[in-house]
């Protein structure tokens, strides 16, 4: 904060569990912050800490410049918002941060959306739990309109790390929905493992922590994610350490391994889809990554 200037008034609505962490750390933060949600009392504490409970939306939209949103997804600002866009001047001049999840093509429409409202919009991309909205931990992608990301940008910091993307409303949500790709197979990797080995009749504790530590180990075992990046955008996919051939029959062997224990088969299914379709365009004797030649879009 560069003093108190920067300390103008905030609204958030959308009180979950990130809603609540980001008005606590505003209010930490010393700004005036004024709150709506559609069940009240997942304010009380907050409002014990100071801030103030708006009766509507449209009283939480007037009570300053800058509207920071978290909901479950981006239809959810139309059913709140969308009344105020009827009322003339109800949403000019300004700024609406969706950190909502959605798709990027719903964030570019949302933005044109609040412009012919006469309102600035950012999408944002939170990229860490509540728990550590306001620490040194945390980080969002941003996008969207210069002129309103820098207005916002001393408040976005108090939430963590702002990772400004370019003007492109969608690019925020893009970045988020491809990190959440990563993590979100990563997940149901780790319990589709668990589950095989709990099949056999072995106890979780004797797997989970050796497995976490091959998902660490990860980074150190494919390089530096400059180099991958110029090796996909170059199509160099060299086999001298490993093929997609060799790593399919492992894909192969994880999908038996998982019918025979019972276990769902969706996820080893479409790993071995990869590397099959990889082998049968060329590429068996290339290493891993020519995978991507197989997944990325072809334009």
């Amino acid at each position: 904060m560069s003093g108190n200037s920067d300390l103008r008034p905030v609204t958030v609505i959308g009180l979950g569990p990130m809603g609540q962490a980001m008005a606590a750390a505003l209010i930490r933060a010393g700004h005036s912050v004024t709150l709506w949600n559609r069940t009240p009392s997942r304010a009380d504490e907050l409002v014990a800490g100071g801030a103030t409970l708006a009766p509507s939306p449209a009283a939480a939209v007037a009570a300053g410049k800058l509207t920071i949103l978290s909901l479950t997804d981006y239809p959810a600002m139309y059913d709140i918002l969308g009344p105020l866009a009827g009322e003339p001047g109800a949403l000019a001049d300004c700024t609406l941060v969706n950190l909502s999840s959605d798709t990027p093509d719903v964030s570019r429409q949302a933005a044109t959306w609040a412009a012919s409202h006469g309102a600035r919009f950012v999408t944002g991309g939170v990229m860490v739990p509540a728990p550590m909205i306001g620490t040194s931990d945390s980080y969002a992608f941003y996008s969207g309109a210069r002129d309103a990301y820098d207005r916002s940008e001393p408040v976005l910091r108090i939430l963590g790390e702002p990772r400004y993307l370019g003007t492109d409303p969608g690019l925020a949500q893009l970045f988020y929905q491809a990190h959440l790709d990563v993590f979100l197979t990563c997940l149901s990797s780790l319990l589709h493992a668990t589950a095989l080995v709990t099949a056999a009749g072995v106890p979780a504790a004797e797997f989970l922590p050796g497995a976490l530590t091959t998902l660490t180990d990860i980074p150190a075992m494919i390089g530096d994610g400059l180099e991958l990046a110029r090796a996909l955008e170059a199509g160099e996919h060299p086999g001298d350490l490993s093929t997609a051939r060799m790593m399919g029959a492992t894909a192969e062997h994880i999908l038996r391994t998982s019918e025979t224990a019972g276990v769902d088969v969706e996820l080893p299914k479409a790993v071995r889809s990869h590397y099959q379709r990889a082998v049968a365009a060329g590429h068996g004797d290339q290493d891993w990554t020519a995978l991507y030649e197989v997944i990325r879009a072809r334009r």
